[in-house]
């Protein structure tokens, strides 16, 4: 959300801010700090809605008094909004679904490949839209891999936020606790062993669901073509970079990627092979406010944050000026 106001104010732009209804609060604070600031009102205005969200939207979209949209979201939420906001030929922007993929090749740190892999996958319990979501490991190493990231997983403590030594918390609501249950079961029925978790949390709450590893993880599960959007995380197994780019780009999207590795030739044609709008190289955290931020194919354009940011929220005006060949006054 701060990605979106600070280079709208920057620019010169006033924002109508439709916060989650999911979340609201969050939302509410930002206002409030906005007050504190000294921003005049009517510079930043926040719009709180669950039930009527749809026509919210439209509102907003449809309205010849806004210039421009900026949307995070659902692929499916953001076709919606680009298509109400075409008859009046808004500019937009659009960062939607992700599917990241997370190589791991045999030359790489496997400690570190570890940790950024725990970064990437379970940060949030996995409710963002650039976690990790398919974790692909060399053949060589898939083993030693499995083991050392299943012992990091079962360390994890789930509860309340405010529970001593909770390391991980509920999801958003009940529909993404089924969907990581539908993962799951769709997993083992194909063929995945489940090595730590996979199962709800009924006794700490109904949004509660363990943190989970699979191995075995095939190209016909589920959550190989879906961003699960939650704590699980599957290991694929592969053997070189040709079969894995591929894997990891059959999807129609691209946010982010994750990939580690030794050797600086590989990290580059790896690097330039992979579509997403952005790299994490032997890391699993990208996000940085002086860094360009959005994807590509159906994750949608446009970017948030660094130089490139304030663009989205500009456009370019050219002025000509004639007669101006006149000579020097009083020469």
């Amino acid at each position: 959300m701060t990605r979106k106001i600070g280079p709208a104010l920057a620019a010169g732009c006033t924002v109508v801010v439709k916060s989650p209804g999911e979340t609201p609060f969050t939302s509410l604070a930002l206002g409030e700090l906005a007050h504190r600031a000294g921003i005049p009102k009517g510079v930043v205005n926040f719009v709180t809605a669950m039930k009527n969200t749809a026509e919210v939207g439209e509102a907003l979209t449809t309205s010849p008094t806004v210039r421009k949209i900026s949307f995070t979201g659902s692929t499916p939420v953001g076709a919606l909004l680009m298509k109400q906001a075409s008859p009046t030929l808004k500019k937009v922007s659009f960062e939607l679904g992700g599917n990241a993929p997370f190589i791991v090749f045999d030359d790489a740190d496997l400690d570190a490949a570890v940790g950024g892999a725990i970064s990437s996958k379970f940060r949030s319990s996995g409710q963002t839209c650039v976690c990790a979501n398919r974790i692909y490991v060399q053949k060589g190493i898939y083993r030693d891999f499995a083991e050392k990231f299943s012992e990091k997983v079962r360390n994890f403590r789930v509860g309340s936020g405010f529970g001593e030594g909770v390391t991980h918390g509920p999801l958003i609501h009940d529909r993404a606790v089924s969907k990581v249950e539908q993962h799951v079961n769709d997993a083992k029925e194909k063929g995945g062993k489940v090595t730590v978790g996979g199962q709800r949390l009924p006794d700490l709450g109904n949004n509660y669901f363990q943190p989970t590893v699979i191995t075995g993880m095939n190209s016909k599960m589920q959550l190989a073509s879906e961003e699960t959007f939650g704590p699980v995380a599957g290991l694929f197994e592969f053997e070189t970079e040709a079969e894995v780019v591929a894997q990891a780009n059959a999807t129609d999207v691209g946010l982010s990627g994750y990939f580690f590795s030794k050797d600086i030739q590989r990290i580059w044609r790896v690097a330039e092979a992979l579509e997403v709008g952005m790299v994490g190289v032997n890391t699993g955290l990208i996000s940085d406010p002086a860094a360009p931020f959005g994807g590509v194919k159906k994750s949608g354009f446009g970017r948030e944050g660094s130089m490139y940011g304030i663009e989205e929220y500009q456009t370019t005006k050219m002025i000509t000026l004639g007669g101006m060949g006149e000579p020097l006054q009083g020469a």
